[in-house]
This record gives structure tokens, C-alpha cells and sequence, in this order.
């Protein structure tokens, strides 16, 4: 075909050249009239007969027969026949096949047929996609819509041989498919629909006739199946052609596929005509279908014709005989007739015709892709074997806002009452609606709707209950609602988790979070006597003894070592052997106590090795007292806050503290699905109280108010709670990290744009001026911003206690002393112990000593060296 003109040109005009239509009683009812409107293109008249059929005219002509297909064609190949059309029926089909391929005569199919894969039938083409192909587009459609669970209708078997693409990929890829079969025996399928609502079937994949769909779409209506959760997937070809008015604005989600090149300017002026010629006959009585749309059966009939005469009219020398079905004589330009059909490509009313040379399919093509939407039917994308899924959607019209599917619809929200994020709004008057709640997701809720363009409705959840699903599998809460469709959108601080996310779809989070624990705030202790020691931490004060038993033993040890430690007491005396040192084990303590206390000591280290020690002990000594000092003035004038409990390891470790969570909430199944051994801990003590699981904040608050208990919660809501209780605080950190986000039912179209808006007011800064409008209280003082209080005897009385410990041990060991003089003294002068008090004078010591100054007296007299 060029130029939308047909190129067939007339033989002799006398020779009978026919093609042969078989059809079957009721089969292809729109046949008749269509071969009437295609043949006239071809320059070919057409003869209409029931059986027995009728005489051909001496003109190329087509005759359809309504009686047994395998007789009509034997008959009329005795007159003489180029090809043969139909029928389209698998019980016939085989036969009329046989005889094809036995008398070398081309058969052209124009309905789906299953092909084994060891066909031997060579006299044989079939305009009809292949079926295989065919369900690979499903397939690609399939995994570009991301669907991780489908349901399969069929209306016979032979719908599970050509989706049998489909049905095979569960093994190969991440989805799972439900199965099912229309009725047989009758057009009702709403026992079928109901099933399958009940079963939460959202995405439904139907394999069947362009009129079953039609019923099928008008029942679905009638059981409120058309909205925007359900999406349907139609195999047939025909979903243009049906009368898809009353669901334009209903929301649901509607594919399909069409051969049909409707974009070629050619073929557009040839669906026209037949559009007027079918528009002049009387209107069908078919429900579900528009008037004056060609089918693809026409279009393929056209297509069919067009290829089979101009090939007959290209083939050279050519003439058709009278053909025998019992004499098994072949016509002997069928064979070269068969290579010309087979490797024609045509440009068609259905696209691109190409044959396979050895099956006779017609495997590459291609396929538009349309879906249902408040304009009609649009084209958003391409298909075809060779490049595969293209999606191509872009709205008439319209750029791409985000704002389409939500603009002027009514959204039904549910909610839990939760402070500051959903609360009755205080007023002396009476509200009703929408205005009766305030709270920051009233807010976000409102922000949403403004830039989305929709309008809502908020409900209550019933059981007040976020939603958890018990041993059965079954959910409660705002999850439910969700899931069984009695909401479109959750929107409350519902935390988003593993499992839920399975149940449902979720926004991104419109606020991040973890959990952490709520107690009481702790009761101010009295300081202890010995208060004075907490700026450092017992195991400071042991290493630092530590380091000055350590450093002083050094000391004595390189002191007795380095020979410039050691000097002559007797300076007049240069030529004296007579040497000490002044570190002994004593002063060697004694120095690195001095050097602690930042007091000093008249010792003096003289050797560089001695000299170093002493200055990094000096250095040393200095960062601990400024340390000290600087920690000291805050341990003994602000009060101290000791609480049981510093983290929820503490919490796990005891059990005199009972603690829980809300049921059935986030942080439950936190802890319930937690693999961490302390938090398994945790669970086990919750799940053996019946207590410890509260049914709401506010009872979980109040508990913690009034009795020994932890409250787990959401640190946005402990945020909020201590803001406005000064009772309360926050204990440790967060001990895990998640967010809050907008539920949806699963698959729901809402998803995305809620999303998008989310983010938008994220970088607008709204969600956090909205944060700061509904967590800011009055707060409580902070500790900080007290004045120091006077330091009583309860602060520093124990300095005094050390005072007087220090002096009593002075006097002790005075005494020790003392008496151990005496037993060295009687022991030198050989007198019993006790001996009577003796206190030595400078004349019983022999006089004073002589200073290094006195050089008149003798200093030789020593040949040892002293130690002081």
C-alpha cells in the first residue's frame, strides 16, 4: 500500500482466482460486512453463501462459507483458490491446515493460534501477534509498574498457553501471582470480583474477549472495584474499541494494548472511512462497545487481503488450477506463492508486517501501549520485540504536575489522637469536622492539601490503635484502614518499619526519630562529707597515688645512682672522702609530696637526670591540681542529680524498675522483632508482665508520674513531654533511628505526589517552623541558671575530717617516734627499757657542730660517707 492507494493491478480478467474465507456458524459475526467494506480496496468482489456454497464468478472473488469449514474448502478448491482465510476455531483449524499443506495452498490466520514448537506446517502465516511475544509485553509492563504480586484471569485454557511468559515469572523474578478462571458457562463474573475484593486483589490481569471485558468492566463498576487502588491489564487488543465513558473519572487504573497504527495520517483516513460506512448500517445491539470503531479483526482482514494480492498480482506466471482434496495433487505455484507472502513486509492498518520464513509468525511488531485517563484513552508508551518497554506518558496539555491525580478529589484520613501532633482543638463553642483537631499533623495535613489540591476528611481510628499485626497475620490500627480501603491516607506519627511496609505503602518520612526512655526527673542528693574528692573519679585518685609511689621510688633509685647527686658536707674541706646525698627513700616522699601539694620542700635535685624527674612530676602536678580546681567549685556548689537508671542497659540489668511501651506500637515491635541481646532482655520482662504494655502515651505518662516505672517512647514525643513537665526527663540517648511517614494502601497512586510535597515544604523550611510551633512550651529552669549556693559544713566538712585525722596521726606517730628513740638510746648506753626521760643538750652532744664557716676546726675526723 502506498500513499494509503492499493497497488494491486487486474490479470486476465477471465481467469477464477478466489479468496477463500471460512468461517463457522456465529463465529466472527462483523466478518460479513467488513469483508464487504475491505475487498472493494483490492478490486475484489465478494459472493455471500450458506452451504451449499455457491458459483463463483468468473471475477477474483471471496466467498464465505457458514457451514463445516474442512468440506467448504475441498469444494471450492475445485474452483480454484490462491488462499484461505480461517477459520479461526482449533477444531477446524488443524483440518483445513492439512489440507493446506497437502495441496500447497497458503493458509492466512488471522486469530490468535497455538504453534508448537515442532510446527511442520510450511504452507502457513499468521497475522496475529504472537502469543508469546505478546506475553513478554505483559511482562515488561508488569516489572516496569514494579508489582510484586498480580493476579492472572483467564477465560479458557488456552489463556494459560499464552501467558505462559507471564506465568513462569515468579521463577525468575521477585513476584507473585494468583491465578484464577472466569466462569464457563455464563457472563457472570462477580462472584469472581467479590473474591478476589475480599482477597485485596488490587492488581488484576485479565485474559480474555473484548465483550467479556466489557462485562467484566460494568460489573466491577457495580461492586465499587473502579478506583484508583485497582489497576486492570487487558490482554485483548480491542480495549479501544469499548465504550470506557462512564469510568473516565473514576479513578481506576486501566491497560491495555493496541496494534492499531492510528497514528499513520494513511491509516487514520482508512479507519475513517470505515467509521462512516459503519455509522450509515444499523446500530449493533452490543453493550460496552462504540459505534463505527474498526476492530482489530478488520483491521487484520484488511491487512491479510493487501498482502495476498499483491503478491498474487507481483507473482510472475502464475495460474491457479482446480485442486482435488482426494487426489492429493498440489498446486504447483503454491510453494513459490508461499516465499513471496512469507517475506513480504508491509506497512498496514496494524504497523509493520513481517513474517518468520520457517514458522510463519509474525513475531515482530508493534504495540502501543494506552491507558485509561480523564481525556480517554492516551498512548503512554511503545512496545516491540526488538527495543522492547518504552513508556513515552506525557499529559495533553498539561506539563508535568504533580498535582494531576489528586486535583479536586476527596480524601477520607484516619488519624490517632497523639499530643502535639493530633489533639481536640479547645474552643467554647462546638466544632465540628475537620475544624475540631489541631496539632502539627493538622498542619502538614493542611500544607498537603494546598499544594496537591485536594480536600479531606478526618476520622478517628476506631480502636485507636496504630496498627500491629498479630499471630495470625491480622493488622489493627490506622494499618487496617488502610489496608481494607475504609481510608486513603494514615497521616499521624506512624512510624515507618519493616513489616508495616509490607502492608502498606509509605510516604518519605516528614520526620526522623528513635527511641529513648522517659522516667521521672531524679530528687537532688545530699552532698557527702567527702564531696571534695568527686571532681576526680576514684580511679584518677589511684593512679595518681600510683604515679607518686612510682615517681618517688625513681627518684631515690637515679638519685643513689647519678654521682652528681651525691656532695661534701664539708666544704672547707675540699680533700674530704666524706660525701652524702639528700634523697633518701624519706625525702624522695617527701619531695613528691611537697611538689603535689604545691608547697615545695628544701630539697633541691642537683643532677640533670634528677632534675628532669622533678620537672615532668612538676608538670604532671600542675594539670591535676588545675583540673582539680576547676571541677572542684561546680561538685561542691550545684546540686548533684543521681538517677537509678542511665541507659537502657541499666534498664535490662534490674528489675525493681518495670518498664513498657505502648501496645501494639512501633516501639513494641521494635523490641518484640529486636535480635539484640539486651533488647531481647528487655522484651522478655515486658512480655511476662501484664502491665508493663500500656494502651496510650498519656496512660504510660501518668504511670510514670506516680509509680517506679520507664516509659519507652518516641524521642519527638519525650521531646514535647519534658518541655511541658519539668517531672520528667529524658534518659540516654536514642536507641534506634527511624522516622514518621504518611501511609497509604498499598500500590495507591497518592503515594508518590505526597511524597514530592513532603520534600517540597522540607526545603521550604516549613516542617521545621511547624516543629517549633508545637514543641515550644514555657521549658523548665535550667540547672545552670541557678546561683551558687553558700558551701555548708555538708559540702566541705570533710576537709575538716582529714584536718583531724592529719593531726591525730602526727601526734601517733610523734609518739612512735619518741619511743623508739628511747629504746635505740637505752640500747647504746646499755640501760634497762623503760629509762627515765632524756632530752639531749648541745653540751651532752659534745658541743655545737661545726658550720662550714667555722674553718678552724678540724673536719677530717669522719672516714665514712654520712648519709642525713
Amino acid at each position: 500500500m502506498e500513499d494509503g492507494k492499493s497497488t494491486v493491478r487486474a490479470k486476465n480478467p477471465n481467469e477464477q482466482n478466489h479468496f477463500l474465507i471460512l468461517l463457522q456458524p456465529g463465529e466472527l459475526d462483523g466478518w460479513p460486512s467488513s469483508c464487504r467494506w475491505v475487498m472493494p480496496f483490492f478490486g475484489v468482489s465478494m459472493a455471500q453463501s450458506v452451504h451449499p456454497p455457491i458459483a463463483p464468478t468468473p471475477q477474483r472473488c471471496l466467498t464465505l462459507l457458514m457451514a463445516s469449514p474442512p468440506l467448504a474448502a475441498c469444494d471450492q478448491l475445485a474452483l480454484g483458490v490462491v488462499a484461505i482465510f480461517g477459520p479461526s476455531h482449533s477444531s477446524c483449524t488443524n483440518a483445513v491446515q492439512s489440507i493446506c499443506n497437502a495441496l500447497d495452498v497458503p493458509h492466512i490466520q488471522l486469530r490468535w493460534k497455538h504453534h508448537p514448537l515442532d510446527n511442520k506446517d510450511t504452507f502457513y502465516v499468521n497475522l496475529y501477534p504472537d502469543y508469546a511475544s505478546l506475553s513478554h509485553a505483559i511482562l515488561d509492563l508488569v516489572q516496569y509498574l514494579k508489582w510484586r504480586s498480580a493476579t492472572v484471569v483467564y477465560d479458557d485454557s488456552t489463556g494459560l498457553i499464552r501467558l505462559q511468559e507471564l506465568i513462569m515469572a515468579p521463577s525468575r523474578y521477585n513476584i507473585r501471582l494468583k491465578i484464577r478462571q472466569l466462569p464457563l458457562d455464563t457472563d457472570d463474573a462477580r462472584p469472581l470480583l467479590k473474591e478476589m475484593k475480599r482477597g485485596r486483589e488490587f492488581r488484576i490481569i485479565f485474559d480474555c474477549s473484548h465483550l467479556m471485558a466489557a462485562q467484566i468492566l460494568r460489573q466491577a463498576m457495580a461492586m465499587g472495584m473502579m478506583t484508583e487502588y485497582y489497576h486492570f491489564i487487558f490482554t485483548t487488543l480491542d480495549l479501544y474499541a469499548l465504550d470506557l465513558e462512564p469510568y473516565r473519572y473514576s479513578g481506576v487504573n486501566l491497560t491495555g494494548f493496541r496494534i492499531l497504527n492510528v497514528e499513520n495520517p494513511h491509516v487514520s483516513s482508512i479507519i475513517e472511512k470505515w467509521a462512516m460506512e459503519r455509522l450509515q448500517s444499523a446500530p449493533k445491539a452490543e453493550l460496552g462497545l462504540l459505534d463505527g470503531v474498526m476492530m482489530t479483526d478488520a483491521a487484520l482482514l484488511y491487512d491479510a487481503v493487501h498482502v495476498v494480492s499483491v503478491c498474487y498480482q507481483r507473482a510472475p506466471q502464475m495460474t491457479v488450477n482446480s485442486l482435488q482434496c482426494h487426489r492429493h495433487k498440489a498446486w504447483r505455484f503454491g510453494g513459490r506463492f508461499m516465499n513471496f507472502i512469507k517475506e513480504a513486509q508491509w506497512e498496514g492498518l496494524t504497523g509493520r508486517i513481517v513474517f518468520n520464513k520457517s514458522s510463519g509468525l509474525r513475531t515482530d511488531f508493534d504495540l502501543d501501549i494506552i491507558s485509561l485517563k480523564e481525556d480517554g484513552l492516551e498512548k503512554v508508551g511503545t512496545w516491540n520485540p526488538s527495543n522492547g518497554l518504552n513508556i513515552t506518558e506525557i499529559s495533553k496539555g498539561r506539563g508535568p504536575n504533580v498535582t494531576d491525580s489528586l486535583s479536586n478529589r476527596s480524601l477520607i484520613v484516619t488519624t490517632v489522637l497523639e499530643e502535639p501532633f493530633v489533639m481536640f482543638r479547645k474552643s467554647d463553642t462546638a466544632l465540628f469536622g475537620n475544624d475540631r483537631f489541631e496539632g502539627y499533623c493538622i498542619d502538614l495535613l493542611k500544607e498537603l492539601a494546598i499544594i496537591l489540591g485536594f480536600t479531606y476528611e478526618i476520622r478517628l481510628v476506631e480502636d485507636g490503635k496504630y496498627g500491629a499485626q498479630d499471630d495470625k497475620g491480622q493488622w489493627n490500627g490506622m494499618i487496617k484502614e488502610l489496608i481494607d480501603h475504609k481510608a486513603d491516607l494514615a497521616v499521624a506519627p506512624l512510624t515507618i518499619t519493616h513489616v508495616r511496609e509490607k502492608a502498606i505503602d509509605f510516604s518519605k518520612p516528614f520526620m526522623t526519630l528513635g527511641v529513648s526512655i522517659l522516667y521521672r526527673k531524679p530528687n537532688g542528693t545530699n552532698p557527702s562529707v567527702f564531696s571534695f574528692l568527686n571532681p576526680l573519679s576514684p580511679d584518677i585518685w589511684m593512679y595518681i597515688l600510683l604515679a607518686y609511689l612510682g615517681v618517688s621510688c625513681v627518684l631515690f633509685v637515679i638519685a643513689r645512682f647519678s654521682p652528681y647527686e651525691w656532695y661534701n658536707p664539708h666544704p672547707c674541706n675540699p680533700d674530704s672522702d666524706v660525701v652524702e646525698n639528700n634523697f633518701t627513700l624519706l625525702n624522695s616522699f617527701w619531695f613528691g609530696v611537697g611538689a603535689l601539694m604545691q608547697q615545695g620542700s628544701e630539697l633541691m635535685p642537683k643532677a640533670l637526670s634528677t632534675r628532669i624527674i622533678g620537672g615532668i612530676w612538676w608538670f604532671f602536678t600542675l594539670i591535676i591540681i588545675s583540673s582539680y580546681t576547676a571541677n572542684l567549685a561546680a561538685f561542691l556548689t550545684v546540686e548533684r542529680m543521681e538517677s537509678p537508671i542511665d541507659s537502657a542497659d541499666d534498664l535490662a540489668k534490674q528489675t525493681k524498675i518495670e518498664y513498657g511501651a505502648v501496645k501494639d506500637g512501633a516501639t513494641m515491635t521494635f523490641f518484640k522483632k529486636s535480635k539484640i541481646s539486651t533488647f531481647e532482655k528487655m522484651w522478655a520482662f515486658m512480655s511476662s508482665k501484664p502491665t508493663a504494655l500500656v494502651k496510650n502515651n498519656e496512660e504510660g505518662i501518668q504511670r510514670t508520674l506516680t509509680a517506679d516505672y520507664a516509659l519507652l517512647m518516641e524521642s519527638t514525643s519525650i521531646e514535647y513531654i519534658t518541655q511541658r513537665n519539668c517531672n520528667l526527663t529524658q534518659v540516654g540517648g536514642l536507641i534506634d533511628s527511624k522516622g514518621y511517614g504518611i501511609g497509604t494502601p498499598m500500590g495507591s497512586p497518592y503515594r508518590d505526589k505526597i511524597t514530592i510535597a513532603i520534600l517540597q515544604l522540607q526545603e521550604e523550611g516549613k516542617l521545621h517552623m511547624m516543629k517549633e510551633k508545637w514543641w515550644r512550651g514555657n521549658g523548665c529552669p535550667e540547672d545552670e541558671n541557678k546561683e551558687a549556693s553558700a558551701l555548708g559544713i555538708q559540702n566541705i566538712g570533710g576537709i575538716f575530717i582529714v584536718l583531724a585525722a592529719g593531726l591525730v596521726l602526727s601526734v601517733f606517730v610523734a609518739m612512735v617516734e619518741f619511743i623508739y628513740k628511747l629504746r635505740k638510746t637505752a640500747e647504746r648506753e646499755q640501760v634497762s627499757f623503760p629509762i627515765p626521760p632524756y632530752y639531749p643538750t648541745a653540751a651532752t652532744r659534745g658541743g655545737p657542730r661545726p658550720t662550714a664557716l667555722q674553718c678552724g676546726v678540724p673536719c677530717s675526723a669522719h672516714t665514712s660517707i654520712k648519709q642525713q
